[in-house]
């Protein structure tokens, strides 16, 4: 049995629209497809500033006196 893909239903600028279409016609793919590759690539950039921030935290209390060597984590 097949899962259908969820439907979003979206209203854009009309400015907005006609740079999506214009990226969809230019890639020769559909409307939907294009909107969701950058939909898909904007999470992506998200989820990279999420964990860069999570870096950022956790670089600041980070100790290499009390850190482990490789050789001491994988005994």
């Amino acid at each position: 049995m097949s899962v259908k893909a969820p439907n979003l239903n979206v209203k854009l600028e009309p400015g907005l629209y006609q740079t999506l279409n214009r990226l969809a016609r230019r890639e020769k793919i559909s409307l939907s497809l294009m909107a969701r590759d950058l939909i898909k690539e904007a999470l992506e950039i998200y989820e990279d500033m999420y964990w860069q921030k999570e870096v950022q935290k956790r670089d600041r209390t980070f100790s290499y006196k009390k850190s482990l060597s490789h050789d001491e984590t994988w005994k």
